[in-house]
């Protein structure tokens, strides 16, 4: 598969073009941005581990019937992903109030939900991706109201499998927030609704189950220090730092001692 031109650079992503028309290639940057861009870091090894996270939630998400964009990993920064025309609509799941929830209904941060919440955002950095109705949506065209019925059933599923796979590794899924994409399926014929985003720290507010440490992008957000480390420990937790570990590419700053217990 060849690398060709840059199609677009986002706040954490790079995507480019391949000799299938069909198929780009997604790069993962270490830019670490917060607050719609208007602050700015660089955290080293943020985009390797990003890359390696949302790998393996994609893959366990297709193997639970979700339609993503997630082709395979090229490399410790990119993978292969199916083409698609982006649908502007920032899809958010919240099962914990925090963030930008409480700022604007003076909810407290940490109160658990009677159910899960879904949001819509309009995606645009200038107007500050603000909230939207389902009647903005339908109403400006942004996507039909049988597609936003698919997606909303993809979403709660989905969250109804991360909540699971996090559970089982002692973190609690306090929100999210996911893009979708109409994208060409050969095999069938006709475009399809796939998830076209990645799932990582940068995209998840995700908390120790028992001391509700903050392992997400929250630490950079809040000023909380140790950013890497929180990434780290998610992948930890997941089973796959030890590949990252050992790459000799992968200078992270200031690692903590992980010892592996032998199977």
């Amino acid at each position: 598969m060849n690398k060709g031109k840059k199609l677009y650079e986002g706040k954490a992503k790079i995507i480019y073009s391949t000799n299938d028309k069909y198929l780009v290639i997604q790069h993962f940057k270490d830019d670490a941005t917060a607050f719609n861009n208007l602050k700015k870091s660089k955290v080293e090894g943020k985009g390797v581990l990003n890359n390696r996270i949302s790998e393996y939630l994609l893959t366990s998400l297709a193997q639970s019937g979700i339609k993503t964009h997630f082709v395979k990993r090229l490399n410790m920064r990119e993978q292969l992903i199916r083409r698609a025309e982006i649908i502007p609509i920032e899809f958010i799941v919240r099962n914990v109030a925090s963030g930008s929830l409480t700022k604007r209904l003076g909810v407290a941060e940490g109160t658990v939900l009677n159910k899960p919440l879904l949001e819509y955002c309009l995606k645009n950095d200038e107007l500050q991706d603000p909230v939207v109705s389902k009647e903005h949506i339908f109403n400006f065209e942004w996507a039909t109201k049988e597609e936003i019925k698919q997606i909303d059933k993809m979403t709660l599923r989905i969250n109804d499998i991360l909540i699971g796979l996090f559970r089982g590794i002692g973190i609690k899924l306090i929100d999210f927030k996911i893009e979708y994409g109409k994208s060409w399926n050969k095999d069938k014929g006709v475009n399809e609704i796939v998830l076209a985003d990645e799932i990582s720290p940068d995209t998840c507010r995700l908390w120790d189950s028992k001391t509700e440490k903050k392992l997400d992008k929250d630490r950079f957000r809040k000023d909380l220090g140790n950013i890497i480390e929180g990434y780290q420990e998610v992948a930890r937790r997941l089973g796959i730092l030890p590949e990252i570990a050992n790459v000799k590419e992968v200078n992270f700053s200031k690692p903590r001692s992980i010892k592996f217990k032998k199977k």
